[in-house]
């Protein structure tokens, strides 16, 4: 079963957007992405093309077998998870290879600190 609302969160997230973001690009209310996401409505294709724009996303992506939403075999992550992993790579883009290097490696550092 294709579950369009939770596709349409996680590609949201993965762009670093909220639901007031995409309220402002497609006029739509932050309401009634929310009763979408969370499945309670289904939009319309108009609606969707509204939301795929949104996203610069082509609205086939909402109906493509490798959906964010429908990969089963990939670990699920929390919507914080999400969120923190879209920050990192927003600020990681900026770092030049180096210092990508030394981000990771003080990650690591931490969680092996964190563990004990």
């Amino acid at each position: 079963m294709m579950k369009i609302g939770t596709t349409i969160r996680t590609f949201r997230l993965q762009k670093g957007l909220s639901q007031g973001d995409i309220e402002k690009k497609t006029g739509l209310l932050r309401c009634y992405l929310s009763r979408v996401e969370n499945g309670h409505t289904v939009p319309s294709l108009d609606t969707l093309s509204k939301i795929a724009m949104s996203l610069d996303l082509p609205i086939t992506q909402f109906f493509a077998d490798d959906s964010p939403g429908r990969q089963s075999n990939l670990q699920k992550l929390s919507d914080e998870e999400l969120r923190f992993l879209t920050q990192i790579r927003r600020y990681s883009s900026n770092l030049n290879d180096s210092d990508r290097k030394l981000l990771l490696a003080m990650v690591k550092k931490f969680a092996a600190t964190a563990t004990r």
